[in-house]
Formats: structure tokens, C-alpha cells, sequence
């Protein structure tokens, strides 16, 4: 089976560089999916689980906004930050998520558009770290 090159790059640096079999991340326009050969295009990625197969086996890494670029056989996600599923620490998530329901409740009642804004994208985050976990265990 032909094979895509992918690379995740973070401000720290790169996750990953590898040939793959098929990636699916998720774009603000929906989740998509990119096999070797692709057309290129650009997406903006948001807050999501992003997956990529090989060799039959599925990995999963947590990533949170950024840009993906599709050219000339190779995937370039650029994202703030990308962890794998096996590497979440849950109990933290878990922690993280009741802080953001919590701020976010305040946030509401207090009407204030930046904390709630703070409070949502945190959320999400936790949100997301937990659905990524849970999938890396399966």
C-alpha cells in the first residue's frame, strides 16, 4: 500500500515524522482524511483527536488548533500542542475538565465573554485529551 509522509510539529518542535497509511484529524470544516497521493490543500484543525494507521495499527495524539497542509505526498500538521493518547495523564484531564466546567459556570453568571471564552477552549482541551486517551486504550 503506497504510504504518505506525516509530520506533527509543535512550537517545541516535532511529535512525529513518518510514513503512514492513512491520517484523519479535525478540521473546523469536519474531520478528513488523507491518503497517499492526496490532492493538496490547506485546512485549519481544531481542538480534536488526530489519528494515523500504519502497519495496521492505529495511533492517536491529542492536537489543539494549528494548520494542516496536504503537498507533494507528505502532511504537515503545524499545532500549538499534540500529545499521544497513551501519554495522557487522565486523573489531570479529569481535574482540568471540573476546573473549566466550574469557571465556565461563573463565567456565565458573571457574563464576562473572555473568562467564558478561556473557560470553553479549556474545556474542549480536557475534553479532548479524554477521548483521546480513552481511544489509545482500545
Amino acid at each position: 500500500m503506497a504510504q504518505i509522509h506525516l509530520e506533527v510539529v509543535t512550537p517545541t518542535g516535532p511529535v512525529i515524522s513518518d510514513d503512514v497509511d492513512i491520517v484523519t484529524a479535525p478540521g473546523y470544516g469536519g474531520e478528513f482524511g488523507v491518503l497517499a497521493n492526496h490532492a493538496p490543500f490547506l485546512s485549519t484543525i481544531k481542538i480534536g483527536t488526530l489519528s494515523y494507521k500504519k502497519d495496521k495499527q492505529t495511533s492517536y495524539l491529542m492536537v489543539s488548533g494549528g494548520f494542516a497542509e496536504v503537498s507533494n505526498n507528505k502532511i504537515t500538521f503545524l499545532v500549538e500542542s499534540a500529545e499521544y493518547g497513551y501519554d495522557i495523564d487522565v486523573e489531570r484531564a479529569m481535574r482540568a475538565k471540573e476546573r473549566a466546567e466550574k469557571r465556565l459556570a461563573q463565567a456565565q453568571s458573571q457574563s464576562e465573554k473572555i473568562n467564558r471564552a478561556r473557560a470553553e477552549a479549556a474545556l474542549r482541551r480536557a475534553l479532548a485529551r479524554l477521548r483521546t486517551a480513552e481511544m489509545a486504550k482500545q
